[in-house]
């Protein structure tokens, strides 16, 4: 499926027609013979997606990418700021051709900076269509009114002036989809890359339905599909064979062995009704003589063995359905105090449900409880009575367990298969040479049939290994396209209240990373990101933006990435420090405090400066963020010069004036034991008091010294020798961070990195390493609990251009 990504840079210019035309939605532009589509809200986030997915990453390596990759060669970089679409199309001469729409802005294509680019206008019934070649691939383009719409093919754009119909279904089922997941895919038969989702070869989607629309979620370790699936009122597709029946819980796989390959199963409620629908569509008379074998049955399932099968019955009258074996009770042996019999009719689950069940060999049959499993081979018979009995089957298996959380208990038909089945499916798609896919030990897909359409339901999963108490397990692994600029951070998700990344890259773009993986959006900033980024609610509805300053620019963003009105402030001065963002009374009032060298500006969330603030300039440059502190039910906003340290009121006035002076480092400022601490240029501690008494303590720190504290705990780096509480570690030489303090489930954490060895260490408040650290890392982290479990995680930067998640388990 990456070679989906390649297609959507294709496309490298617009070009400007005066058509006139009532097509307003991208659906009414989609080329008559289109057989798939593939529809983005985000393009950065499916880009970003594509190429962190651990999946999609082995299936670039495939042939079919790989010749496809040299097909498109040249590409650039697309920037829609709306909904995308990519249709695929084979011409009368079977030659693959696709067509990009999307609506048209000034700044959707960058060609200026192109090499080996040229272009040239072409005139079509008084319309301009731009011929494109870039590294000798042509393609097409033209804008009809908003809408830019480009293909490989020139006759697929003179067609878009032409057509004027619109495929009502096909219009029907796109609205299904959307906007909120990485892509959605409209699927149509005979289109060029899907051919068929199933282990029988004689299941192929051009008779199985005439539409799927689902949408895909694609994070590093898995795929999430879900949509549906629609064929029209007739006989034709097997999909509605399942029509007026009602799914039941699927049970196969409580009797599957975990050695097996897979399953495959189909229920209904009522077998008389399905049996009509399976004759009117296979146009075979409905099979009469099957002894009553099915009358209770309500699931008919496949397990998957090598080249063997076995045919498994779920009955709701285990005695009726004995009863109907009664002429089929002739034991040729038992196994594990189960008797197996011979079965004369084997190919009556052919005859019955083909072409769900091809097979004519189920030759021998026993009964676990309600299963009743009919198979060839006796040595498949005796494995599921093994695993049956000893409860090793894949229902118990904890890989099966994760990806049953995304399907529903009752499907109208389900496949479930194993590595090598997968990649047999993968195979007959085209998609050759995957590669191993060995830890995705279970994959499924599912239908659930409704009222004239189904439910469709898919997962791909990589499977994780348990994690050992007090281990550290990398989670992800993020890949940007640029390297890294600064420290990633969580932030908090006001929806779901678990934490989000935020970081910025080399070329100033912010990006929001959800805590799967998946790149939510990318945003150009003007500068780098100053210090950490804070969170605030402006409109004071539970909803959080992100709050910063770059040197020229103070920005608040909502959850989407949008700029919030009347923000970004524009500075000609350089802004020096990180944005401070204060809330003196908690009641989400805000005040932004900007400094610029020695100058400091109080503004409030309409970006208007705060008139009651009367400081206006330091003494010197402010060498640290202004930072604001409550002792009782006083405020405090404090910063210092290199030899002045500032303590004043909410109004800038001054509160506290230190009794002596000193040359301070550019430590931050801290409030310790209810005193204001920090650290002189030579290492030393200054404590001052509300009263301005200050004390001076020689901690023997060196000028090249950190500290960082709560409220009250202390902790200083000086050199390779980390404090804290007064309890000292000797660290290997290297060039290590500043420390941090984290106090998270009623605890202290403290971390530093080596920057020099990349490794990332994690101390206790008694200064006790945590088991299995150092880890590897390249920066400070940031620790939290970021989803809904109750192990913590942190991030750090990996490579030059890679965001790493650990959990502490």
């Amino acid at each position: 499926m990456r070679f989906f990504y390649t297609t959507l840079f294709l496309f490298i210019v617009f070009s400007c027609s005066n058509t006139s035309t009532k097509k307003s939605k991208l659906i009414d532009f989609v080329p008559e013979k289109t057989s798939l589509i593939i529809k983005t809200s985000n393009l950065e986030s499916l880009k970003n997606s594509l190429h962190n997915s651990d999946f999609l990453q082995k299936l670039s390596k495939t042939t079919s990418y790989e010749n496809l990759e040299k097909k498109l060669e040249g590409l650039s970089l697309l920037k829609p700021k709306s909904d995308l679409l990519i249709c695929f199309s084979e011409d009368n001469n079977d030659s693959l051709q696709y067509t990009i729409i999307t609506k048209h802005h000034n700044l959707l294509f960058k060609i200026d900076s192109l090499k080996n680019y040229t272009e040239e206008s072409l005139i079509y019934k008084n319309k301009t269509i731009t011929k494109s070649t870039l590294n000798n691939n042509t393609f097409y383009s033209t804008l009809i009114d908003s809408t830019f719409f480009a293909s490989s093919s020139k006759t697929i754009i003179d067609d878009v002036f032409n057509n004027k119909n619109t495929d009502s279904d096909l219009e029907k089922i796109y609205t299904t989809t959307s906007n909120d997941k990485t892509t959605s895919i409209i699927i149509k038969p005979n289109n060029p890359f899907i051919k068929s989702f199933f282990i029988n070869d004689s299941l192929n989607i051009n008779s199985f339905t005439n539409y799927i629309a689902v949408d895909i979620d694609i994070n590093q370790d898995d795929i999430l599909i879900n949509g549906i699936t629609k064929a029209s009122d007739s006989t034709e597709t097997l999909i509605n064979i399942f029509k007026g029946t009602i799914p039941q819980e699927n049970l196969i796989q409580n009797i599957t062995p975990s050695n097996s390959d897979g399953f495959m199963s189909f229920t209904f409620d009522d077998y008389k009704t399905f049996k009509t629908n399976l004759s009117k569509f296979t146009q075979k008379d409905s099979i009469t003589n099957t002894m009553s074998l099915f009358d209770n049955i309500i699931e008919v399932g496949v397990i998957y063995e090598d080249k063997n099968k076995a045919v498994i019955l779920n009955s709701l009258d285990v005695i009726a359905t004995k009863d109907a074996l009664l002429s089929e009770q002739n034991n040729i042996e038992t196994y594990r105090q189960i008797d197996i019999y011979s079965f004369s009719k084997p190919d009556v689950f052919a005859n019955s449900f083909s072409p769900l069940i091809p097979f004519k060999n189920a030759n021998k049959y026993c009964v676990l409880d309600h299963f009743f499993v009919f198979a060839e081979s006796t040595e498949m018979l005796q494995n599921i009575i093994a695993n049956y009995q000893n409860k090793t089957t894949l229902n118990e298996r904890s890989y099966f367990k994760d990806i049953k959380e995304q399907l529903t208990d009752a499907s109208s038909l389900i496949i479930v298969v194993n590595p090598s089945n997968l990649k047999d499916v993968l195979e007959k798609n085209g998609l050759n040479a995957i590669g191993k896919l060995d830890k995705y030990n279970a994959s499924a897909l599912q239908f659930i049939y409704d009222t004239n359409f189904a439910h469709v339901n898919g997962i791909l999963k990589k499977s994780k290994i348990k994690a050992i108490l007090n281990s550290v397990s990398e989670e992800l692994n993020i890949k940007l396209e640029h390297e890294i600029l600064n420290t990633p951070q969580f932030v908090t998700n006001h929806i779901t209240k678990q934490k989000e990344i935020v970081v910025q890259d080399i070329t100033n773009n912010l990006y929001l990373i959800s805590n799967t993986g998946k790149i939510l959006w990318k945003k150009q900033l003007q500068g780098p990101v100053l210090g950490t980024i804070n969170q605030i609610d402006i409109y004071k509805n539970g909803r959080l933006q992100l709050a910063f300053a770059t040197p020229n620019r103070v920005y608040v963003l909502d959850r989407n990435g949008n700029d919030v009105s009347p923000f970004p402030a524009k500075f000609n001065d350089n802004i020096t420090q990180p944005l401070s963002v204060f809330d003196y009374d908690k009641n989400k009032n805000y005040r932004l405090l900007v400094t610029q060298g020695k100058h400091t500006l109080m503004y409030d969330v309409n970006a208007k400066l705060v008139k009651g603030f009367t400081f206006k300039s330091a003494n010197n440059t402010i060498i640290c963020q202004p930072k604001h502190f409550r002792i009782g039910s006083k405020d405090f906003i404090s910063f210092k010069t290199q030899n002045k340290l500032y303590i004043l009121n909410r109004t800038g006035k001054a509160r506290v004036t230190p009794k002596t002076s000193n040359t301070y480092s550019k430590e931050p400022i801290f409030l310790y034991q209810n005193k204001f601490t920090t650290t002189t240029d030579k290492g030393d501690l200054i404590t001052i008091d509300t009263k301005g008494n200050t004390a001076i303590q020689n901690l023997n720190l060196s000028e090249n010294h950190s500290i960082e504290t709560t409220s009250k705990t202390l902790v200083t780096l000086s050199e390779n020798k980390l404090t804290i509480k007064n309890k000292s570690v000797e660290l290997d030489y290297g060039n290590y961070s500043k420390p941090r303090i984290f106090y998270l489930n009623d605890k202290i954490y403290v971390t530093v990195t080596d920057l020099q060895t990349q490794k990332t260490y994690l101390y206790d408040s008694q200064a006790k390493l945590l088991s299995n650290f150092p880890v590897y890392g390249n920066s400070i982290i940031d620790m939290d609990n970021v989803d809904k479990d109750k192990n913590l995680e942190f991030i750090t930067k990996g490579d030059a251009n890679s965001i790493l998640l650990y959990q502490i388990n």
